[in-house]
């Protein structure tokens, strides 16, 4: 943590700078000492200080300053640092003033001018406050920090895409913290863009998108090569084990993931049947190991970047990135496995990211403190999630179409859920629609045995239906089914025959695509066994056939 500040404001120069020579002399090894020449200068610093999050100790002001006085500058730098100690400098005919403001803005003390010895009238009195401010004022987060307002779907993207990237940060709600909506208010300056993510070095985004945000925490985002061996766009799990086997066996190998590492399997709360992992493992944690892995044998991981087409003129296979950017490859691996399909009800995009959910959204299960959730879905990822947001609500409630969960989750989870006192599961039942002003409050379901309707009061709802591929990319490259899943391997021959267009004296290798060359892996792909497992296999696999490709090269 920084050093807390000492902060003394003054309009008369001479007293200005005897006043800082006095601080310094007794604070400087623990405190750092701040001067500024008026009231509305330094509320502009104490404002930019607050973007920095740095700690404001105590202020030391001068009541009579032409401009403001010391006790409005007060008043107003309290809605921003309301824990710092307030001492007023005053002359003899000021003591009436200084009294006054011990009702309007909470003063602690006020000093008489001059304040000669400070031994004997400046010192005890300060050390008297500092101490007691630092025995009750906790230390200030010192990393980013995301305000906004819990039913701001931007905000939500934002929070969410920091923790999928395990990027630790504070989140401040303006609804709750009125110093935090003083911060925001201040810093906007009328522009109201919400979330507003401050960093430690006293810069701050409004309302940014993914890539802005990858760029300021550091993360790459652009190539530094336009040549690889081998691309692959997506990092979940089937992406991370390809990098990790093609990178350690030598390829030059670039991986391109338009949000986090760890797909959809980096979302889920607990994986409790993947090899190795006796006591289970978060998808959070398995997607950093392989990250960090991957990063180890020389991967180099593009995020928020997004691949927008891909075209081949042979040898070589060519992406195009949507900020105009184009990287050439010998071999292309697909792994940008699926997302959650949206559920089409009138109004639903409208509280979309505030109360409605695709996916886990694990960063929002807290805000959720003992009140009703409704889950919709019965496969192994609606399982996950309903276990882990059972810890925070007073009651889950899965909705499943189907008759009974025994033919789409696995029995552990099954067992665990029927175990949980506070998990509801209500088979043959569908959402029919939502309700709700800025946010959430009621769903509609259909019990689908009798027609009969029954609305739901809940505070937030989570999504699990079924997968919609990312292939648009390859749409007019490599064929695919009428779902937009990707056909490779012997769903290619049809009749005997090779794909259209195929050239070569072989058929498809097993995971290769309808154009030599163009791999892929895991849940993207027609037929893949949707398990975290399998997706790391078939990368492993995937890298294999890359080999042998390249020797034909």
């Amino acid at each position: 943590m920084a050093k807390p500040i000492i902060m003394t404001v003054d309009d008369e120069p001479q007293v200005l700078n005897a006043v800082e020579r006095d601080l310094r002399q007794h604070y400087r090894g623990d405190y750092r000492i701040v001067k500024v020449g008026s009231g509305g200068e330094a509320l502009e610093t104490v404002q930019r200080l607050k973007e920095r999050n740095d700690p404001i100790a105590l202020f030391l002001v001068d009541q009579r300053m032409p401009s403001m006085s010391g006790t409005e500058f007060l008043a107003q730098a309290m809605k921003i640092y309301p824990e710092a100690r307030k001492v007023l400098l005053t002359a003899y005919a000021d003591t009436e003033a200084a009294i006054e403001s011990i009702n309007l803005v909470g003063l602690d003390h006020y000093l008489m001018k001059p304040w000669d010895p400070p031994e004997q009238n400046l010192y005890p009195v300060l050390d008297d406050l500092l101490s007691d401010w630092l025995a009750t004022v906790p230390v200030p987060y010192d990393g980013i920090r995301v305000a906004g307002t819990l039913w701001s779907a931007s905000s939500h993207q934002v929070k969410d895409f920091l923790s999928r990237n395990q990027v630790p940060y504070q989140w401040l709600d303006i609804e709750a913290d009125s110093v935090t909506k003083e911060l925001v208010e201040g810093t906007l300056k009328g522009e109201w863009r919400l979330p507003v993510v401050f960093f430690p070095d006293g810069s701050y985004l409004a309302e940014p998108d993914n890539r802005a945000l990858a760029e300021k925490v550091g993360m790459q985002t652009q190539a530094r090569q336009p040549f690889y061996d081998l691309i692959i766009v997506g990092a979940g799990p089937a992406g991370l084990g390809a990098g990790v086997y093609g990178a350690s066996e030598g390829l030059r190998t670039a991986m391109i993931e338009q949000e986090a590492t760890g797909g959809q399997a980096g979302t889920s709360s607990r994986i409790e049947n993947y090899l190795g992992f006796p006591s289970g493992v978060s998808g959070a944690d398995l997607a950093r190991r392989a990250t960090a892995q991957a990063k180890r044998f020389g991967v180099e991981i593009l995020t928020a970047v997004e691949a927008k087409t891909v075209r081949v003129q042979d040898p070589y296979r060519f992406v195009e990135l949507t900020d105009g950017t184009e990287l050439s490859c010998h071999a292309l691996l697909i792994a940008t496995g699926v997302s959650v399909k949206k559920l089409e009800l009138e109004g639903i995009e409208a509280i979309t990211g505030a109360g409605v959910y695709y996916g886990a959204a694990l960063t929002e299960a807290a805000h959720f403190r003992g009140k009703h959730i409704c889950v919709v879905g019965g496969a192994n990822s609606a399982g996950q999630g309903a276990m882990f947001f059972s810890r925070y609500a007073g009651k889950v409630t899965m909705l499943v179409r189907g008759e009974s969960l025994d033919s789409s989750m696995s029995q552990y989870l099954i067992d665990q859920i029927g175990g949980r006192e506070n998990i509801e599961v209500l088979c043959k039942t569908n959402v029919t629609a939502v309700h709700g002003e800025g946010k959430l409050e009621s769903i509609v379901i259909q019990h689908l045995d009798s027609g009969e309707s029954q609305t739901l009061e809940a505070a937030a709802l989570f999504i699990f239906i079924g997968a919609v591929p990312h292939t648009d990319m390859v749409a007019d490259v490599v064929e695919r089914n009428r779902a937009g899943f990707i056909l490779t391997g012997p769903d290619l021959i049809q009749a005997g025959k090779r794909p259209k267009g195929w050239r070569l004296q072989r058929d498809p290798y097993l995971l290769e695509t309808s154009v030599p060359g163009i791999f892929a892996a895991g849940d993207v792909r027609q037929g893949a066994v949707r398990r975290v497992a399998s997706a790391v296999g078939e990368g492993a696999i995937a890298v294999s056939l890359v080999h042998q490709y390249l020797k034909t090269v």
